[in-house]
């Protein structure tokens, strides 16, 4: 499988270059920075610490998605927008773990998969999609006399509250009680709060160091209190879920997937 890299000079696109250059299963094709980066022209293997691969880092997303079966994007929404129409023009597979997506985002990944296959993840760690199937299927079995609340933390430099994860962990609480997570969401708390609304889903943010990603879940009772988590200590665990799900759309239909169905959950 031909496999290209949009935004390849970030952390997440070194982990990804590094995950798809050594994968008997897949050749890398190529890999883009925007216009007028630093890092263009800068060969691939050399950008992560390697041998030469005689690929330089392109800006032409058009000729990339032209080149590749797929293409794996953790960039910003913005730009996935952009991604998602170019893959449906070119043909190309789509993954998409960029974070901070909003509906009108998600609106242009639905329009690529009329066309396309689209995995779109705000998490691509397998450890992380079977912590959203649990979430999702203890909710359900609890009653609501249990309270549930989901704390992440994330490293300094992330730029959008709560997670991608964390609220897709709260959607999936939200599934598993059959409720909507945007009616029943708590996202902020301060000064004199009042108690807590009963069948709510709290959300605790923090950040500091260089804290990969720590999410829980929460199920808080009279008497006793369930905790699901998950600790990620490298970004490699995302970049492998990322290559698990491109190598899954080799000869899929046009949809838009999630890694639930990568892990067939």
């Amino acid at each position: 499988m031909k496999i290209g890299i949009v935004g390849c000079a970030g952390r997440m696109g070194r982990m990804l270059l590094k995950e798809v250059s050594a994968s008997p299963e897949a050749t890398l094709v190529g890999g883009i920075e925007r216009p007028g980066s630093p890092a263009t022209g800068t060969d691939l293997g050399l950008l992560i610490g390697g041998e030469t691969l005689g690929i330089g880092v392109g800006d032409d997303a058009a000729e990339l998605f032209a080149a590749s079966d797929t293409v794996i994007d953790f960039t910003t929404p913005a730009a996935t927008v952009t991604h998602a129409a170019l893959a449906a023009r070119h043909g190309s597979a789509l993954i998409v773990g960029t974070t901070g997506m909003g509906p009108d985002h998600v609106a242009a990944l639905e329009r690529a998969a009329q066309k396309v296959p689209v995995v779109f993840a705000p998490n691509m760690s397998v450890g992380v999609t079977l912590l959203m199937a649990l979430t999702e299927r203890v909710a359900g079995l609890l009653k609501d006399d249990y309270d549930i609340e989901i704390l992440e933390m994330h490293h300094r430099f992330k730029v959008d509250a709560p997670s991608g994860t964390a609220l897709g962990l709260g959607k999936a609480a939200a599934a598993g009680r059959g409720v909507d997570l945007d009616e029943m969401a708590t996202r902020v708390r301060d000064g004199l709060t009042g108690p807590r609304e009963p069948g709510s889903i709290g959300f605790a943010t923090l950040r500091g160091g260089d804290v990969v990603g720590d999410h829980t879940v929460i199920f808080a009772a009279e008497g006793e209190r369930i905790e699901l988590t998950h600790r990620a200590s490298n970004r490699a665990v995302f970049a492998k879920g990322a290559l698990r799900a491109a190598l899954w759309t080799r000869d899929r239909a046009p949809g838009l997937y999630s890694m639930h169905d990568v892990l067939g959950l």
